[in-house]
């Protein structure tokens, strides 16, 4: 009986430690849990307060859907526009697509359609105007047709646009923005590493920092920089000499040393700004406007209810002031949800969105 009870009292003892052990172990789990949730809203800007601000007057422009991406020609100040309705395309609805053009100099300008393809279920994304010394303009177009990655290049001629090619690589995995270095080569960022599945969902969440940069010299895909997270807007300063990335879930600028020859490109500095970085647009004084949002998580929201607003905002920030960020616009989202980019030329600011049915045509005081 005694050899009974001593067993039992062993046994009772181990039981005692490995639910000690389990309690410590779950108890971690739960802490680590808490940090994780705390630290990701707090970095999304949930905690942020937000109060609208802006000097000057918009109008809102709601002919197109979805005016992801705007770009401004420097000489005739005619404004390409992507647009796609993501909404109806992630329904598995018909969703139109298209570049069109929005004249700036016009007194009471509207949004012209340019295309009607290169395909059926054309899906445009980022976009970049090259503009060639000798006067010729290219448009590249980062492309999602059909879940088939590709960049199409375009002939700006006499206002019209007239396809040239289509470009496929198995580098193409999550394309988001491009920008042209010459009539036949360009960067562009993929936005993830992993196409679709868990480790997408885990990139995203767990703040990775895997994302990448790609260059096409004119004949051969190549990667040039990589370690972003969640890599979304690019563009080059008038020189060529200096390429900057804009991430999402990093929050920061990133300004790469651009090799002339080969393409690669070399960290200079990061800009840490703390709101999701959207795509950049650049003026011939190298000055930088990006389209952001400042609430991420809220920004998600949106993405799937469109009743859910998003704040919008609009950073400038210049290299000749140390890239100082000067917040030039802020809403709730009432005006426009889900920012995505700000196109400017002289005192004109055009405001696009990733969903909404309207883009905003502003005049800066």
């Amino acid at each position: 009986n005694q050899e009974k009870n001593e067993a039992g009292n062993n046994h009772r003892k181990r039981s005692e430690k490995m639910i000690k052990k389990i309690g410590i172990v779950t108890a971690c789990i739960i802490v680590f849990i808490v940090v994780w949730l705390i630290n990701l809203v707090w970095d999304a800007g949930e905690f942020k307060s937000i109060t609208p601000h802006f000097a000057g007057s918009c109008k809102q422009v709601k002919s197109i859907i979805g005016a992801e991406d705007i770009t401004i020609h420097p000489k005739t100040g005619v404004a390409y526009i992507s647009a796609h309705d993501r909404r109806a395309a992630n329904a598995r609805k018909a969703a139109k697509g298209g570049i069109y053009a929005y004249d700036t100099t016009q007194a009471s300008p509207s949004a012209v359609l340019l295309t009607a393809g290169p395909t059926s279920d054309f899906a445009p994304h980022g976009i970049s105007l090259y503009i060639g010394d000798a006067g010729e303009n290219v448009l590249f177009v980062v492309n999602h047709a059909s879940d088939k990655q590709s960049i199409e290049v375009f002939i700006l001629l006499n206002g019209k646009l007239s396809h040239q090619k289509t470009l496929r690589d198995s580098m193409l995995i999550s394309p988001n923005d491009i920008v042209a270095t010459g009539p036949n080569m360009f960067y562009f960022t993929n936005d993830h590493k992993y196409r679709s599945g868990l480790m997408r969902t885990v990139e995203d969440y767990g703040q990775l920092s895997v994302s990448n940069v790609v260059y096409y010299n004119g004949s051969v895909f190549s990667e040039a920089a990589s370690g972003f997270g969640y890599a979304n807007g690019i563009n080059i300063s008038p020189d060529k000499r200096t390429v900057y990335v804009s991430t999402v879930t990093e929050g920061s600028l990133h300004v790469l040393n651009r090799d002339l020859d080969s393409g690669k490109l070399t960290p200079q500095e990061t800009i840490e700004l703390g709101t999701g970085l959207d795509n950049i647009e650049i003026e011939s004084n190298g000055d930088l406007w990006i389209g952001s949002h400042p609430k991420l998580l809220t920004f998600i929201g949106h993405t799937k209810d469109p009743n859910k607003l998003s704040p919008s905002q609009v950073l400038h920030l210049s290299p000749h002031n140390n890239y100082a960020p000067e917040e030039v616009y802020l809403n709730l989202g009432d005006e426009l949800s889900g920012s995505s980019v700000a196109a400017v030329r002289e005192k004109r600011l055009l405001i696009g969105s990733v969903f909404e049915p309207r883009f905003l045509d502003c005049r800066m005081d």
